[in-house]
């Protein structure tokens, strides 16, 4: 990295149904972090509305600017660059929180780096202790993405394989759905499945022993759907029984394609990211076989798997000491990625 003077990074995430602000230091890592979730506000639609998440953003985003503010000990005068998340995302919800950082940017000439929302996800392990080290692999698996990179260096990363169709993140989703859990349905179905025995029900494992290292889940939502035709609506047993199965499947395609992808690169060193990097038997069986081949695995701390601020705003903090943002460049205009390739 580049020797640069310290910095201070005001970062702002509103890509989807958290709106996240966060402070951090180019010399001491994250100061603070204030975040709301909107899981409460669309659990009565099952789901993600665009435009009532867009308007929660704008409820809560400069309260919670004072909020992490407060927090590190900081006003706006001690800030030195804004970071927001340019995408990929929901348009609406993305407009608030890259508008808000421009404003602040322009009121305070101050340099603005729009970060891609998989590249903090990619970097938040970092904020771990122990943090890995470059290079690595990393599995990024969230709602709307799975994916396996080869990180060299911070912007230097190299696709190995994501999946077809549904993320894991999908996957557990519409299972949940089709189970009756409430939103969001990954945590639940997680929760069901420690009352179930997963040897039950033989789901399958979509391209588990494909030697590419791409995925698939949607075949397993089938499977889920096919198996529930035959059971009693009323067995809660065979009900978490189902659960268990399915977090199974999930969790045993994604450990056997990390392993793959650390055999194929020759690395030893596995970064986890994103929403799922929270599941607990995720994170147990990838210790266990990483441990075995003498590798290990990285997590970011389980309150900055789902989305936040602090990773945009650590992904700016590398980009300028990396010399991948400058510091004395001004952007009067701005655009957001509702779609946004890594």
């Amino acid at each position: 990295m580049l020797h640069s003077p310290p910095m201070i990074v005001l970062g702002f995430e509103s890509s989807c149904d958290e709106t996240g602000v966060a402070v951090v230091s180019t010399e001491r890592g994250l100061l603070a972090h204030a975040l709301h979730s909107q899981i409460d506000m669309h659990q009565a639609y099952g789901g993600v509305v665009p435009e009532l998440a867009s308007r929660d953003h704008v409820r809560r985003v400069l309260p919670l600017t004072r909020q992490a503010l407060a927090s590190a000990g900081l006003t706006l005068d001690d800030v030195d660059a804004i970071a927001y998340t340019a995408g990929p995302g929901l348009a609406g919800a993305l407009l608030v929180g890259a508008s808000v950082a421009q404003a602040i940017a322009w009121a305070r000439d101050l340099p603005s780096i729009p970060i891609h929302h998989l590249e903090g996800h990619l970097l938040s392990p970092l904020l771990a202790d122990p943090r890995p080290e470059f290079p690595f692999v990393a599995l990024l698996v969230s709602g709307g993405h799975t994916q396996l990179m080869r990180v060299d260096g911070v912007g230097c990363y190299e696709l190995l394989g994501e999946t077809l169709d549904d993320a894991a993140g999908e996957a557990f989703d519409k299972t949940a759905k089709l189970l009756g859990l409430g939103y969001p349905g990954g945590p639940a179905l997680s929760r069901l499945a420690e009352a179930g025995h997963a040897e039950r029900f033989d789901l399958p494992r979509p391209k588990l022993h494909s030697p590419d290292l791409d995925f698939s889940f949607s075949g397993l939502k089938t499977a889920v759907l096919t198996r529930m035709k035959t059971l009693d609506p009323q067995d809660a047993q065979a009900r978490a029984d189902l659960a268990a199965a399915t977090q199974d499947a999930i969790v045993t395609v994604l450990v056997a394609k990390s392993v793959k992808a650390l055999e194929n690169t020759g690395l030893k060193r596995l970064v986890i990211a994103g929403g799922v990097g929270a599941n607990r038997l995720l994170r147990e069986r990838l210790a266990v076989r990483l441990g075995r081949l003498g590798g290990r695995a990285y997590f970011p701390p389980l309150e900055l798997c789902t989305d936040n601020g602090a990773m945009i705003a650590f992904a700016a903090a590398m980009r300028l000491q990396a010399g991948l943002a400058d510091p004395a460049e001004r952007h009067t205009a701005f655009t957001v990625h509702p779609r946004w390739a890594l």
